[in-house]
């Protein structure tokens, strides 16, 4: 049988050299974008972080993680958006149904 819905974690690290505003911004955009396609659970932001290897010379980065339940096909839908999203350096998404 076929899932209807299921319970989501996204964590997403966006570029540390964004301002205040634009990172809000950002942190934004994608919780309207879980809320416009599921149910948002929770938000915590982390705040700048060392990363455990540079990225793109970086070694820190501003994590985000969010808990959501949504239909199956959304979470294909907000990883193609963090990916092409400029600004958003890695992220992941988690399905916590899974056993």
């Amino acid at each position: 049988m076929a899932k209807l819905s299921g319970n989501y974690e996204v964590v997403f690290i966006l570029n540390p050299n964004l301002d205040e505003e634009a990172t809000a911004a950002m942190v934004a955009k994608f919780k309207t974008l879980v809320e416009q396609n599921g149910t948002l659970a929770e938000v915590e932001e982390w705040g700048k972080r060392h990363l455990a290897y540079p990225i793109n010379d970086l070694t820190e980065g501003y994590y985000v993680l969010m808990t959501f339940n949504a239909k199956p096909e959304f979470p294909r839908e907000l990883d193609r958006i963090l990916r092409i999203t400029d600004g958003v350096m890695r992220s992941l998404i988690v399905c916590k149904d899974e056993k």
